[in-house]
């Protein structure tokens, strides 16, 4: 709520509700009152209303930050439930002082019916209060996640069309069937496995397009036949190393994240032998995943398709689960992730 401008309903929502109230609800009381009272009533009055509104704008605001968001929209109105009686009898002392003010009755209660009518209007006034900032919270809320969901399946759609056309390219698949082809001479039964791998992977990129986020054993299965493919190409060249606790495998990423950031190192790295290229993926406590390589960068210009950890830090961003954070540190480059509680996909959606 920090982000409206209210500044104008804060000071004009009081006064119409007073006229509301004196009009609709007192009409009879408000006119039997003589010139001098009403000059009298009407600002003590007003300013009453006023200190209400701010004080109930104040905790409304304070809810919201402390449960934010549609899904807890229900715990929110609980917790508006549980303070609307403190709030209504704090209005009503100070209604008590207002009216010692007015006509120097400090233990004013009046009739019963007055009495009741009284706290019935306040509650009336919290009501609204209420009313105005929660609904117009609620309506906010709604339409940016609509967006936002709608805006997430745009890129997911065109992450993954890039994704596919990037990877299922005449250059992988040209490389694949050279190694392919070397090994069947050599090795058949090295072929067979690599073979068998190739089709694993092919049959991940096709079947990823159906899917915003897969549980990460689901990436880190691809990733192993994606990484024996090159590592069959680059033999000792290349080194993975996989430190994945077995509890964060439930949790979910976008489909090809992780081929994505080991084709960027790939790419953008020199690969040798005697100058091996050394892929490190940890989980950490805090569920979040470290994609991390060796810095030996290739000292040619290498073009790009433009996809990558743009496209990437965007997802990630629209997931609200968390940002992408790329750091280089101590001769490696490192890509930390923010792994997705299972459920996330249906709320998305």
């Amino acid at each position: 709520m920090r982000t409206l401008n209210d500044s104008r309903l804060r000071w004009f929502g009081p006064v119409g509700l007073y006229l509301f109230v004196a009009l609709f609800f007192r009409l009879d009381w408000y006119f039997s009152l003589p010139l001098k009272a009403l000059l009298i009533n009407d600002p003590i009055a007003l300013g009453f209303g006023i200190v209400c509104w701010q004080i109930a704008r104040w905790v409304v605001l304070r809810i919201q930050d402390r449960y934010p968001g549609l899904a807890n929209t229900r715990r929110r109105l609980l917790w508006l439930l549980v303070v609307l009686p403190v709030l209504v009898n704090f209005a009503w002392i100070i209604r008590l002082g207002a009216r010692f003010l007015i006509d120097g009755k400090f233990l004013y209660f009046g009739s019963a019916i007055e009495l009741s009518r009284n706290i019935g209007i306040q509650i009336f006034y919290h009501f609204i209060y209420f009313a105005v900032y929660e609904g117009w919270y609620i309506l906010r809320q709604w339409r940016r996640e609509t967006v936002e969901t709608n805006t997430l399946e745009k890129v997911s759609l065109e992450s993954q069309l890039a994704s596919l056309q990037h990877q299922v390219n005449p250059h992988f698949l040209f490389n694949s069937l050279n190694s392919l082809s070397s090994l069947i001479g050599e090795s058949p039964v090295r072929a067979d496995a690599f073979l068998e791998e190739l089709t694993a992977v092919f049959r991940y990129l096709l079947q990823a397009n159906d899917h915003q986020l897969v549980p990460l054993r689901d990436e880190m299965t691809f990733i192993h036949s994606y990484c024996h493919l090159l590592q069959t190409r680059y033999q000792t060249g290349l080194v993975l190393d996989l430190t994945i606790d077995p509890d964060h495998e439930s949790l979910q990423i976008p489909p090809l994240t992780l081929q994505v950031l080991v084709e960027n190192a790939v790419r953008y790295n020199i690969i040798l032998p005697e100058q091996p290229l050394h892929i490190r993926m940890r989980t950490t406590p805090d569920g979040r995943l470290n994609v991390s390589n060796t810095l030996q960068r290739k000292t040619v210009r290498v073009e790009t398709a433009g996809a990558g950890l743009t496209n990437l830090a965007t997802r990630f961003e629209l997931l609200n689960e968390g940002k992408l954070v790329i750091s280089e540190e101590s001769g490696w480059f490192t890509v930390s992730l923010p792994l997705v509680k299972e459920g996330k996909l249906a709320e998305v959606t």
